[in-house]
Protein backbone atom coordinates (compact mmCIF):
# COMPACT_ATOMS: atom_id res chain seq x y z
CA UNK A 1 0.00 0.00 0.00
CA UNK A 2 1.29 3.08 -0.98
CA UNK A 3 2.13 6.27 1.60
CA UNK A 4 0.85 9.72 1.79
CA UNK A 5 2.65 12.33 1.74
CA UNK A 6 2.32 14.92 4.60
CA UNK A 7 -0.01 16.63 2.54
CA UNK A 8 -2.38 14.40 1.63
CA UNK A 9 -2.24 13.00 5.29
CA UNK A 10 -2.99 16.56 6.85
CA UNK A 11 -6.01 16.81 4.00
CA UNK A 12 -7.48 13.53 5.44
CA UNK A 13 -6.83 13.50 9.01
CA UNK A 14 -7.53 17.17 8.95
CA UNK A 15 -4.52 17.98 10.81
CA UNK A 16 -2.34 20.80 9.78
CA UNK A 17 1.10 19.74 8.87
CA UNK A 18 2.12 22.40 11.50
CA UNK A 19 0.63 19.92 14.10
CA UNK A 20 1.77 16.71 12.10
CA UNK A 21 5.14 18.04 12.95
CA UNK A 22 4.86 18.83 16.17
CA UNK A 23 3.13 15.70 17.13
CA UNK A 24 6.13 13.69 15.17
CA UNK A 25 8.56 15.96 17.70
CA UNK A 26 6.56 14.76 20.78
CA UNK A 27 6.02 10.79 19.90
CA UNK A 28 2.24 11.39 19.06
CA UNK A 29 1.90 10.43 15.18
CA UNK A 30 5.15 9.42 13.96
CA UNK A 31 5.49 8.88 10.31
CA UNK A 32 5.75 5.27 9.12
CA UNK A 33 8.26 6.59 6.77
CA UNK A 34 10.98 9.68 6.95
CA UNK A 35 13.19 10.44 4.02
CA UNK A 36 16.69 10.35 5.01
CA UNK A 37 17.96 13.02 2.47
CA UNK A 38 14.94 15.15 2.24
CA UNK A 39 13.51 14.97 5.72
CA UNK A 40 10.02 14.18 3.95
CA UNK A 41 7.62 12.29 5.88
CA UNK A 42 5.32 9.59 4.71
CA UNK A 43 2.01 8.10 6.50
CA UNK A 44 0.21 5.13 6.13
CA UNK A 45 -3.61 5.34 5.55
CA UNK A 46 -4.01 2.85 8.66
CA UNK A 47 -2.61 5.65 10.94
CA UNK A 48 -6.36 8.09 10.24
CA UNK A 49 -7.77 6.72 13.27
CA UNK A 50 -5.08 7.06 15.75
CA UNK A 51 -4.36 10.86 14.45
CA UNK A 52 -8.42 11.75 14.61
CA UNK A 53 -8.29 9.98 18.08
CA UNK A 54 -5.18 12.57 19.23
CA UNK A 55 -7.24 15.76 17.78
CA UNK A 56 -10.81 14.45 19.41
CA UNK A 57 -8.41 14.49 22.46
CA UNK A 58 -6.95 17.95 21.56
CA UNK A 59 -10.55 19.73 20.95
CA UNK A 60 -11.54 17.65 24.64
CA UNK A 61 -8.66 19.92 26.10
CA UNK A 62 -6.50 17.56 27.00
CA UNK A 63 -3.08 18.74 27.05
CA UNK A 64 -0.59 16.98 25.05
CA UNK A 65 1.35 15.02 27.87
CA UNK A 66 -1.55 13.26 29.45
CA UNK A 67 -2.60 12.60 25.47
CA UNK A 68 0.42 10.63 24.99
CA UNK A 69 -0.34 8.66 28.03
CA UNK A 70 -3.21 8.07 27.11
CA UNK A 71 -2.61 6.29 23.77
CA UNK A 72 -0.31 3.75 25.48
CA UNK A 73 -3.45 2.55 27.89
CA UNK A 74 -5.29 -0.23 26.99
CA UNK A 75 -9.04 0.96 25.92
CA UNK A 76 -11.05 0.79 29.18
CA UNK A 77 -8.03 2.37 31.36
CA UNK A 78 -7.87 5.18 28.56
CA UNK A 79 -11.83 5.40 28.72
CA UNK A 80 -11.69 5.85 32.33
CA UNK A 81 -8.64 8.52 31.99
CA UNK A 82 -11.44 10.47 28.84
CA UNK A 83 -14.43 10.25 31.75
CA UNK A 84 -12.00 11.89 34.75
CA UNK A 85 -10.59 14.41 32.17
CA UNK A 86 -13.99 15.25 31.25
CA UNK A 87 -15.66 15.26 35.10
CA UNK A 88 -12.96 17.91 35.63
CA UNK A 89 -13.49 20.13 32.82
CA UNK A 90 -17.01 19.94 34.17
CA UNK A 91 -15.77 20.75 37.45
CA UNK A 92 -13.65 23.43 36.32
CA UNK A 93 -16.27 24.93 34.08
CA UNK A 94 -18.85 25.43 36.95
CA UNK A 95 -16.04 26.91 39.50
CA UNK A 96 -14.91 29.29 36.31
CA UNK A 97 -18.47 30.38 36.71
CA UNK A 98 -19.13 30.93 40.20
CA UNK A 99 -15.63 33.15 40.24
CA UNK A 100 -17.44 34.97 37.48
CA UNK A 101 -20.31 35.63 39.18
CA UNK A 102 -18.32 36.67 42.63
CA UNK A 103 -16.07 39.51 40.38
CA UNK A 104 -19.55 40.82 38.91
CA UNK A 105 -20.72 41.30 42.52
CA UNK A 106 -17.33 42.83 43.64
CA UNK A 107 -17.86 45.11 40.41
CA UNK A 108 -21.17 45.92 41.07
CA UNK A 109 -21.63 46.59 44.71
CA UNK A 110 -17.92 46.72 46.20
CA UNK A 111 -16.16 43.90 48.20
CA UNK A 112 -18.28 41.74 50.41
CA UNK A 113 -17.31 42.73 54.66
CA UNK A 114 -15.87 39.98 55.95
CA UNK A 115 -18.90 37.88 57.79
CA UNK A 116 -20.34 37.62 54.42
CA UNK A 117 -22.34 34.80 52.77
CA UNK A 118 -20.53 35.20 49.76
CA UNK A 119 -18.50 31.73 49.77
CA UNK A 120 -21.79 29.41 51.55
CA UNK A 121 -20.84 26.63 48.42
CA UNK A 122 -18.07 25.89 50.26
CA UNK A 123 -17.93 24.23 54.18
CA UNK A 124 -14.27 25.70 55.55
CA UNK A 125 -13.39 23.12 58.54
CA UNK A 126 -10.51 23.51 61.11
CA UNK A 127 -7.99 20.62 62.17
CA UNK A 128 -4.91 20.50 64.04
CA UNK A 129 -1.75 18.80 62.28
CA UNK A 130 0.76 17.32 63.94
CA UNK A 131 4.68 18.06 63.56
CA UNK A 132 6.33 15.54 61.01
CA UNK A 133 8.74 14.86 58.64
CA UNK A 134 8.45 15.58 54.69
CA UNK A 135 10.25 14.72 51.34
CA UNK A 136 9.78 17.77 49.14
CA UNK A 137 10.39 18.14 45.71
CA UNK A 138 9.75 22.15 44.19
CA UNK A 139 9.52 22.95 40.23
CA UNK A 140 7.97 25.70 38.43
CA UNK A 141 5.06 24.25 36.64
CA UNK A 142 2.38 25.51 34.40
CA UNK A 143 -1.41 23.89 34.85
CA UNK A 144 -1.25 21.81 31.65
CA UNK A 145 2.18 20.46 33.36
CA UNK A 146 0.57 19.57 36.68
CA UNK A 147 -0.94 15.91 36.45
CA UNK A 148 1.28 14.75 34.55
CA UNK A 149 3.84 15.88 35.71
CA UNK A 150 2.85 15.28 39.60
CA UNK A 151 3.51 11.53 38.38
CA UNK A 152 6.42 11.10 37.25
CA UNK A 153 8.52 13.40 39.21
CA UNK A 154 6.79 12.80 42.48
CA UNK A 155 4.13 9.70 42.61
CA UNK A 156 6.86 7.59 40.75
CA UNK A 157 9.84 8.00 42.15
CA UNK A 158 8.22 7.55 45.82
CA UNK A 159 6.10 4.36 44.74
CA UNK A 160 9.25 2.90 43.10
CA UNK A 161 11.35 3.47 46.15
CA UNK A 162 8.53 2.07 48.30
CA UNK A 163 8.39 5.24 50.46
CA UNK A 164 6.61 3.73 53.57
CA UNK A 165 3.15 5.76 54.31
CA UNK A 166 2.43 7.58 57.17
CA UNK A 167 -1.44 7.04 58.08
CA UNK A 168 -3.93 9.32 58.69
CA UNK A 169 -4.84 12.66 56.99
CA UNK A 170 -1.61 13.87 58.63
CA UNK A 171 -0.35 11.34 56.05
CA UNK A 172 -1.67 12.35 52.88
CA UNK A 173 0.76 13.63 50.50
CA UNK A 174 0.05 17.20 49.42
CA UNK A 175 1.02 20.30 46.80
CA UNK A 176 2.28 23.46 47.89
CA UNK A 177 1.22 26.38 45.39
CA UNK A 178 3.30 29.23 46.03
CA UNK A 179 2.34 30.97 43.57
CA UNK A 180 -0.15 31.06 40.48
CA UNK A 181 -0.47 27.93 38.41
CA UNK A 182 -2.02 28.87 35.22
CA UNK A 183 -1.24 28.76 31.86
CA UNK A 184 0.73 32.02 31.90
CA UNK A 185 2.69 31.42 35.81
CA UNK A 186 4.12 28.33 36.47
CA UNK A 187 3.99 28.92 40.21
CA UNK A 188 5.99 27.16 41.75
CA UNK A 189 4.46 24.08 43.22
CA UNK A 190 6.18 22.27 45.97
CA UNK A 191 4.62 18.58 46.49
CA UNK A 192 5.23 17.28 49.88
CA UNK A 193 4.61 13.71 51.27
CA UNK A 194 4.71 12.85 55.28
CA UNK A 195 7.16 9.93 56.05
CA UNK A 196 7.98 7.92 58.52
CA UNK A 197 10.62 10.01 61.38
CA UNK A 198 12.33 7.28 62.34
CA UNK A 199 13.05 6.78 58.65
CA UNK A 200 13.51 10.10 56.90
CA UNK A 201 17.40 10.20 56.57
CA UNK A 202 17.52 7.20 54.66
CA UNK A 203 14.48 7.95 52.48
CA UNK A 204 16.46 11.31 51.89
CA UNK A 205 19.61 10.33 51.33
CA UNK A 206 17.80 7.46 48.62
CA UNK A 207 15.61 10.08 46.76
CA UNK A 208 18.23 13.34 46.71
CA UNK A 209 16.04 14.67 44.34
CA UNK A 210 13.83 15.39 47.43
CA UNK A 211 14.56 17.87 50.24
CA UNK A 212 13.70 16.57 53.80
CA UNK A 213 12.39 19.21 56.27
CA UNK A 214 10.56 19.10 59.50
CA UNK A 215 7.03 20.83 59.81
CA UNK A 216 6.04 22.51 63.35
CA UNK A 217 2.52 21.05 64.71
CA UNK A 218 0.12 23.64 63.38
CA UNK A 219 -3.73 24.21 62.85
CA UNK A 220 -5.18 24.58 59.08
CA UNK A 221 -8.26 25.80 57.48
CA UNK A 222 -9.33 23.26 54.88
CA UNK A 223 -12.57 22.05 52.64
CA UNK A 224 -13.03 18.97 50.94
CA UNK A 225 -13.86 18.78 47.19
CA UNK A 226 -13.82 16.04 45.11
CA UNK A 227 -11.71 13.47 43.03
CA UNK A 228 -8.05 14.91 42.27
CA UNK A 229 -7.23 13.27 39.37
CA UNK A 230 -10.10 16.17 37.89
CA UNK A 231 -8.72 18.70 39.17
CA UNK A 232 -6.40 20.38 36.07
CA UNK A 233 -8.15 23.56 36.57
CA UNK A 234 -6.83 25.90 39.00
CA UNK A 235 -10.28 28.42 39.84
CA UNK A 236 -12.08 25.94 42.55
CA UNK A 237 -8.45 26.15 44.28
CA UNK A 238 -9.23 30.52 43.84
CA UNK A 239 -12.89 29.69 45.11
CA UNK A 240 -11.60 27.47 48.04
CA UNK A 241 -8.87 30.17 49.00
CA UNK A 242 -11.12 32.97 49.00
CA UNK A 243 -13.45 30.92 51.05
CA UNK A 244 -10.51 30.52 53.80
CA UNK A 245 -9.27 34.06 54.00
CA UNK A 246 -12.65 35.21 54.25
CA UNK A 247 -13.21 32.51 57.46
CA UNK A 248 -9.64 33.32 58.77
CA UNK A 249 -10.83 37.05 58.86
CA UNK A 250 -14.11 36.34 60.90
CA UNK A 251 -12.49 33.74 62.98
CA UNK A 252 -9.59 36.79 63.77
CA UNK A 253 -6.84 33.72 61.96
CA UNK A 254 -4.15 35.07 59.15
CA UNK A 255 -3.34 32.24 56.67
CA UNK A 256 0.32 31.34 56.82
CA UNK A 257 2.09 30.16 53.52
CA UNK A 258 0.44 29.02 50.06
CA UNK A 259 -2.60 27.17 49.41
CA UNK A 260 -2.52 23.56 49.95
CA UNK A 261 -3.86 20.62 48.08
CA UNK A 262 -4.39 17.47 50.13
CA UNK A 263 -4.64 13.93 48.73
CA UNK A 264 -6.61 11.38 50.38
CA UNK A 265 -6.76 7.80 49.62
CA UNK A 266 -10.59 6.81 49.39
CA UNK A 267 -10.99 3.07 47.86
CA UNK A 268 -14.42 4.20 46.86
CA UNK A 269 -13.00 6.06 43.68
CA UNK A 270 -12.59 3.24 42.00
CA UNK A 271 -8.63 3.97 40.88
CA UNK A 272 -9.72 7.47 39.53
CA UNK A 273 -7.64 9.29 41.99
CA UNK A 274 -7.76 10.33 45.51
CA UNK A 275 -10.43 12.68 47.05
CA UNK A 276 -8.93 16.52 47.11
CA UNK A 277 -8.83 18.95 50.13
CA UNK A 278 -7.93 22.81 49.75
CA UNK A 279 -6.30 23.39 53.15
CA UNK A 280 -4.13 26.22 54.49
CA UNK A 281 -1.94 26.82 57.46
CA UNK A 282 -3.17 29.51 59.93
CA UNK A 283 -0.67 31.43 62.19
Amino acid sequence: MSLLSIGEFSHASRLSPKALRLYDELGLLVPERVDPDTGYRRYGAGQLDRAHRVAALRRLGVPLAAIKEILTLEPAEAAERIVAHWTGAEAEHAARRALAGLLVDELRHGPEPSGGKRHTMYEVELREVPERRLLCLLRRIHADELITQSRELFLYPLRDAQVPRVGGVAGAPFLIFHGEVSGDSDGPVEWCRPVPADEAERLAAELPAFTLRTEPAHQEAFVRLGIAEAAEGGTEAELALRAMVDWSAEQHREPNGGIRMVLIHNPANGGRGPDREFAVVLR
